[in-house]
């Protein structure tokens, strides 16, 4: 015959929050908005949280180094796209020109951020609460500790056997605190016990550790709106004037004061490389780049020389110089078919290859019967391949020659829309020489000069060897990049302290040892006394056994050496 009463009648009470109590509503369990945000919360301020935050951002880093970015390298993105048309559009949709800015990146940044806030607040409280609170009491079985030792030691009959117990524990605790233990004295009846500590500034460690990550994100945090980076190319003998307009590319912080830029002029009077001679074992490799420039500051009657360096930048009134890159400025000089100079100027031509193969645009809007683009080839040593392709086999300039094919149209630069000078738009333009025009392009060595076609003038690749005596025919320009970084001092001391943190919260360990006397009863010649010694550590500390034995000695020692003899005599150990 079956139960009357329902199964649940059968069951013991439980409690009202128990998760099978049916004194909720409608027996439904949840944990309501404020259990779910209390529950995020716990999880976002976790330690693991953390780590794996700080992970997830140093792998977001990394496409910030597999594609160019603007901020850096706008030059670079421009010939990304050019390169990969299709491929470009989606990676830029994603954000991976701009990792450092992007929505995705600054998520891990602010979500970390948090998560270390919420992290170290609550540890630094309870870090400060331990370091004010005493040692723990003496356990009451050592012998259950690591490193447990313990020896016997007989007193002489005549002396007085606690107080003689109790300054051997005294010596103990002296012997701790001159270690570096925090000690506590614990005395119950029969027994004398000190119990010591040490390591805390392990744990202070630590929070000095992470809290100088939080320190490091919030100066980058804030730094970065006040901080600009700009980019300029100067060609040997021009003068780069520090003013937003100068820069060819520009890049502010969100709150830069555009007009706080630091007046100065920088003019290039020269540039050094070294490369690897031919014949040698990596023949053509470059080295020992340096950047000779003059700078002037606002006040200064004369100018000063610096040089600039790869990973060797100079400081002119709060800004750091880099020096990026560098290449050849062929002087190039266009006459319409009257003989007049329609241009005329040093062209940085951009580096395409380890031999310093490079490409340029000249862009001539005046003075010929028609708007002139000019693709140009520069070759520092030029060779033939089989096919009859030219190419350089050297950076140096042992046989310079330059190609040039010939466009005519419109240069799109009527309009107000701003045109890259390292790029020639060809589709509203006409070739005229070279590829499929039947006309060969023009080829020139320094000092030739070749006629345009259809009779619009002449082009001449100037030797400045002979029309200005330099030392080469061809000048040099360096790149450039300017940044002004307010928060570069706070992000080294940050890091500073972060790297002694670190190495603090590593090599120290946190220990904690117990001396403890026990008078035995009187037995024939006296009374014994029983002095264990025992650790425990926090975490792993594979020195611990050894530390507690080494201890132990030496307390024997100051027991033999301090009390007046014959007080104990030892007994077994």
């Amino acid at each position: 015959m079956s139960n009357s009463r329902s199964d649940n009648d059968t069951l013991p009470a439980r409690p009202s929050d128990h998760v099978d109590s049916t004194e909720r509503g409608g027996g439904e369990v949840g944990l309501g908005w404020r259990g779910w945000l209390r529950w995020a919360w716990r999880q976002l301020t976790s330690m693991r949280t953390a780590l794996i935050l700080l992970l997830l951002m140093a792998i977001a880093a990394i496409p910030g180094s597999l594609f160019p970015q603007r901020q850096a390298d706008p030059n670079g993105v421009v010939k990304y796209f050019d390169d990969n048309p299709e491929l470009a559009p989606t990676i830029d949709t994603l954000q991976l020109f701009d990792v450092y800015s992007s929505a995705w990146f600054s998520a891990i940044y602010l979500l970390l951020f948090v998560s270390l806030i919420g992290c170290i607040i609550p540890r630094i409280k309870h870090h400060a609460k331990a370091l004010r609170a005493p040692a723990p009491k003496t356990p009451a079985r050592l012998q259950r500790m690591v490193g447990y030792s313990s020896s016997e030691l007989q007193i002489v009959a005549g002396r007085t056997s606690e107080a003689d117990v109790a300054q051997a524990v005294a010596i103990a605790e002296s012997e701790l605190r001159r270690r570096g233990y925090r000690t506590a004295r614990y005395d119950p009846p029969s027994s004398w016990s000190v119990s010591a500590e040490r390591g805390y500034l392990r744990e202070t460690g630590n929070l000095v550790f992470h809290s100088a990550l939080v320190g490091i994100l919030v100066t980058v945090l804030l730094s970065t709106g006040l901080n600009y980076t700009g980019d300029r190319v100067i060609v040997q003998g021009t003068t780069f004037v520090n003013s937003e307009s100068a820069y060819s590319s520009f890049s502010p912080g969100r709150n830069f004061d555009r007009s706080s830029l630091t007046p100065y002029a920088l003019s290039l009077d020269g540039f050094d490389v070294e490369y690897v001679d031919p014949g040698l074992p990596g023949a053509g490799q470059a080295g020992n780049f340096a950047a000779h420039l003059s700078i002037r500051e606002p006040g200064d009657d004369d100018s000063r020389a610096e040089t600039v360096r790869v990973n060797s930048p100079i400081e002119v009134n709060g800004d750091r110089i880099y020096l990026l890159g560098n290449g050849y400025a062929p002087m190039i000089t266009i006459r319409n078919a009257a003989g007049d100079v329609v241009y005329q100027e040093p062209q940085p031509f951009l580096p395409q290859d380890s031999a310093m193969t490079s490409l340029g645009v000249i862009k001539v809007p005046d003075g010929l019967p028609e708007q002139v683009g000019l693709i140009g080839f520069l070759y520092p040593t030029q060779s033939t391949l089989d096919t009859g392709a030219y190419y350089s086999v050297f950076p140096d300039l042992y046989n310079p020659m330059m190609t040039f094919n010939v466009f005519t149209g419109d240069l799109g630069i009527d309009d107000g829309t701003p045109r890259s000078v390292y790029q020639l738009d060809t589709e509203s333009m006409t070739q005229i020489t070279g590829g499929d025009t039947g006309i060969d392009s023009i080829e020139l060595t320094p000092g030739d000069t070749a006629d345009l076609p259809n009779g619009m003038g002449t082009i001449t690749f100037e030797d400045l060897t002979v029309t200005e005596g330099a030392e080469e025919p061809i000048k040099r320009f360096v790149s450039l990049q300017i940044q002004r970084d307010t928060g570069a001092t706070w992000v080294l001391i940050f890091s500073i302290l972060a790297t002694v943190g670190l190495i603090t919260g590593l090599l120290i360990p946190r220990r904690r040892l117990w001396v403890k006397a026990t008078l035995t009863r009187p037995v024939v010649g006296g009374r014994k006394v029983k002095i264990e010694y025992a650790g425990l550590a926090r975490g792993e500390d594979p020195g611990l056994e050894r530390a507690v034995e080494q201890f132990r000695t030496s307390h024997l020692s100051a027991i033999a050496e301090q009390l007046p003899s014959p007080l104990f005599k030892k007994g077994t150990p």
